[in-house]
């Protein structure tokens, strides 16, 4: 797998000089590249408990995107899901250890112990004060002597930061930071493992599956299971934390494992928001990528239970980006809409010819959704199908309070109900094409007219016309022909959407974009779901339509 990286021996210490140069100066790094990679904060004076955290690098933001006011005093790098050294370690602490002291917060993985550990040791040979906590809120392999520490060691750098920055002692930010963890529970999904630079991927998770309980480092996790969407995924990782939670009320901390688009991310939030524990969870840390596993395509859901202290900790302010905050979780929002926009609805009214045909258009874009996806993932992004389908049931739903006996209201309602429903240019077009069709029928013409009519507005408004590789290429010739029958205006739909494929440029919509190699040889989607219309159409009425 291609990755933008140079050499895998230089890439951990060119990605921390890559985030220093956009630090604005609020972080530094020690002169000891290669071996020894520690960031720091700069507008550290030693006066209060420095924190220092770290570990393997890969999961980044954390922990050098967690170092500034509020978070960290210090970050240890290693190289990429590899602890980093004593030495190393022990600069870090030395660097930014005061009177005060220093708490070192360590995940529980058995080379972080040791290291950080004989770091410690060492440190405290120089007469200085330091402790050290050892996260383990992995609930995942409850058969390990020893849980893993995820991604809810971020409650105890924030935590621990808060007092931290308010000055309180070592001792009692260690106390607090040990409370932490005994409260702290994680488990992690995801539907594949990650790539580490330079090494072959592992592909053990099976097609159609996620992993449940995978750690951070691409280990196995407790189980596979099949995999049937975002609810169903959010509900096996809840369930599995059920037991495991503590008293009250939580905070959630909605963890991106590398790969997870941002709007994934807000549907597992939603799920969150739905599922059994939703009435227990008042606050919550993203969705954002806090703990990552390089490329992971997953998420981890943490839990804290909450007291007035540990909200106000979680809440102060906090000076690396990196932290998305911590915020109330409630309900959604929701206002009127602005006047104009809610259009009078006009009175129902039944006309069970006109029903049953707008039904059977519909049942035919719903029919055609996964080819014409298909066919649009070969010039777009594949949702041409998916965008008319929905349209389609949009409007099946809104068949019972359509003006079905009105052909004039009739048409300006189905506008009405596209411009509201259809996504994209397509929906915008076609809502101008039935609003214009009934600004036709109300002056006089008949249905074929007002459609032309349509036709006509679309063309003037959106720019494009016949050999322009659109919808139009079909549906003018289609219209036209309409007078002679349906089947007349299927064999020019038809003939209109396969002209399309030898047009080697488009003229508008997104196709125009796109080379002609990119665009030979298959049709243009919007012209191949308007002839799959007509020629359903066509196939269910030998007589013709009606009015």
């Amino acid at each position: 797998m291609q990755q933008f990286m140079n050499r895998r021996d230089a890439l951990v210490t060119e990605a921390i000089d890559g985030l220093l140069r956009s630090a604005a100066g609020r972080a530094a790094r020690l002169d000891g590249y290669p071996h020894i990679k520690v960031v720091v904060r700069t507008d550290w004076d030693r006066s209060k408990v420095a924190l220092v955290s770290g570990g393997g690098s890969g999961h980044e933001p954390s922990h050098a995107g967690f170092v500034g006011q509020g978070l960290l005093t210090a970050a240890v790098c290693g190289d990429v899901f590899a602890s980093p050294s004593v030495d190393a370690v022990l600069a870090g602490i030395l660097a930014v250890t005061g009177r005060p002291g220093c708490l070192l917060i360590v995940k529980n993985y058995t080379g972080d112990r040791l290291n950080f550990g004989l770091a410690a040791e060492r440190a405290r040979a120089f007469g200085l004060k330091v402790a050290m906590v050892v996260v383990d809120d992995d609930i995942a392999l409850p058969d390990l002597p020893q849980a893993r520490g995820v991604a809810g060691t971020l409650f105890v750098h924030k935590i621990a930061g808060a007092l931290a920055e308010a000055g309180e002692d070592l001792d009692t930010i260690a106390a607090a930071a040990q409370g932490v963890i005994k409260g702290a529970i994680s488990i992690g999904m995801s539907l594949d493992t990650c790539t580490v630079p330079g090494s072959p991927k592992e592909d053990r998770i099976l097609q159609g599956h996620a992993e449940l309980g995978l750690g951070i480092h691409g280990e196995a996790g407790v189980e596979q299971v099949a995999f049937e969407g975002a609810r169903e995924a959010m509900a096996m990782v809840t369930a599995r934390l059920a037991p495991h939670m503590g008293k009250g009320d939580h905070v959630a901390l909605l963890n991106n494992l590398g790969a997870t688009t941002p709007l994934e991310m807000s549907v597992l939030a939603e799920e969150l928001a739905r599922s059994s524990l939703a009435s227990r969870i008042k606050w919550i840390v993203g969705p954002a990528p806090l703990m990552t596993s390089l490329d992971m395509h997953g998420f981890s859901l943490s839990l804290l239970p909450i007291d007035a202290a540990r909200v106000q900790a979680l809440c102060a302010p906090a000076a690396p980006m990196a932290w998305p905050g911590c915020l109330p979780f409630g309900e959604v929002p929701v206002r009127p809409l602005p006047d104009g926009l809610a259009p009078i609805q006009p009175l129902p009214s039944a006309h069970p010819a006109r029903r049953a045909l707008l039904a059977r258009c519909c049942a035919a874009l719903i029919a055609a959704e996964a080819d014409l996806n298909a066919l649009d993932a070969r010039s777009g992004d594949g949702d041409t199908g998916s965008t008319l389908a929905g349209a389609a049931r949009a409007l099946v739903a809104a068949l019972d309070r359509l003006p079905l006996a009105d052909p004039t209201q009739l048409y300006r309602a189905v506008g009405n109900e596209l411009s509201q429903t259809m996504g994209g240019s397509s929906g915008v077009l076609l809502a101008i094409f039935f609003a214009a069709a009934g600004d036709a029928s109300a002056s006089g013409r008949d249905w074929i007219g007002a459609l032309g009519a349509g036709l006509a507005r679309v063309m003037q408004v959106g720019g494009a016309g016949p050999g322009h590789r659109t919808m139009i290429d079909a549906l003018a010739p289609a219209l036209a022909a309409l007078p002679q029958g349906l089947a007349a205006a299927a064999a020019a739909a038809r003939a209109g959407a396969d002209a399309t494929a030898g047009m080697s440029r488009a003229r508008a919509g997104r196709a125009s974009y796109l080379t002609a190699e990119r665009l030979a040889g298959f049709n243009d989607p919007g012209a191949e779901g308007v002839a799959l219309l007509f020629e359903d159409l066509a196939r269910g009425s030998a007589a013709g339509p009606k009015e």
